[in-house]
């Protein structure tokens, strides 16, 4: 008997190791028109019998926790349970994902559990490395304004498919929701960023670096932080302190990424310093981590004004 079961362990040893590669974190491209989409998963324990996971983002551009993560024959399924919803008639659907390991990629499907409609591809890629440290050896270039204040001349929509409601009045970037996302036609990699805003009562933007993660613009002067709070590095890190001031006060961000480290100060008080940023947020436009990338400012929402938008690089 001993014998048996000890051939029966042996036997299954190759799949369980073969269920491990998908161990990991993944950068994920989705196969969508015309507004282009990234996600992240990081998936652990996969192979034994306590796999777990975290998604960004199949519900409301969050850290979603994986509820259930199964491998057979070759394939891996994992399920987010749908947020419980006030209106039972609003309740969503449990997001279920599939897929295979083919060339060291992922190349998977999502589709609402039940749902007959055809499912989004999507296709994963292992997320880089970033050595690089905010170490001290890091030296300014010329400063670039990405908002002349005349036009929106250097910004495109988003979403080219939704009315581009943006326009300078007195020399300030405003918006009018509904309407797309702007990102910068320049791409960056390391910088300083300064960015003078303000909002409105119940305002909710933010500002995607290398269009990838986002630090969330929001209404909530006097609230305790949290990390969907201004100035957080969206649903993954909190500020240190709410430094935001009252809706239709200017406001400051300055904000600094080196390789996956990020430092933000909001109106003058250090809230991220030197954080990890661990990967993708809801905001991404791509998923290319090791790449430079574009800005976002996110307008879709409601009202957010630019007065200016100054980026600095960074380099050796």
């Amino acid at each position: 008997m001993r014998a048996l079961l000890g051939f029966l362990l042996l036997a299954a040893c190759p799949a369980f190791s073969a269920d491990a590669d998908f161990n990991g974190r993944w950068d994920i491209t989705t196969k969508t028109q015309p507004r282009p989409r990234a996600w992240w998963v990081e998936l652990t324990g996969v192979g034994t019998p306590n796999p777990s996971g975290k998604f960004v983002s199949a519900f409301n551009g969050d850290m979603n926790k994986i509820d259930t993560i199964t491998v057979a024959n070759g394939e891996l399924r994992f399920v987010i349970n749908a947020p419980r919803a006030r209106d039972t008639a609003k309740q969503q659907r449990n997001a279920v994902y599939t897929a295979r390991l083919a060339g060291g990629k992922l190349e998977g499907a999502y589709r609402p559990e039940g749902s007959e409609r055809p499912p989004v591809e999507w296709v994963g890629v292992r997320a880089p490395v970033i050595a690089e440290k905010d170490d001290g050896s890091w030296k300014e270039g010329k400063p670039i304004e990405l908002f002349n204040g005349k036009n929106i001349s250097g910004w495109k929509a988003l979403n080219p498919d939704t009315e581009m409601k943006w326009s300078v009045v007195d020399g300030i970037l405003r918006n009018a929701p509904p309407t797309t996302d702007i990102i910068s036609e320049q791409k960056f990699w390391n910088f300083k960023l300064h960015v003078d805003f303000r909002i409105v009562q119940g305002s909710n933007s933010g500002i995607g670096l290398r269009g990838r993660y986002e630090i969330q613009v929001l209404d909530d002067y006097g609230r305790p932080p949290n990390t969907h709070g201004a100035a957080a590095l969206y649903a993954r890190i909190p500020p240190s302190v709410n430094a935001s001031r009252a809706a239709g006060e200017w406001q400051t961000y300055d904000i600094r990424l080196v390789g996956r480290q990020l430092t933000v100060v909001h109106n003058g008080t250090k809230v991220l310093d030197k954080v990890e940023v661990e990967g993708l947020t809801a905001i991404a436009d791509n998923s290319d981590e090791g790449e430079p990338g574009p800005f976002i400012v996110q307008g879709d929402h409601s009202y957010v004004e630019i007065k200016s938008f100054t980026v600095t690089p960074l380099v050796k």
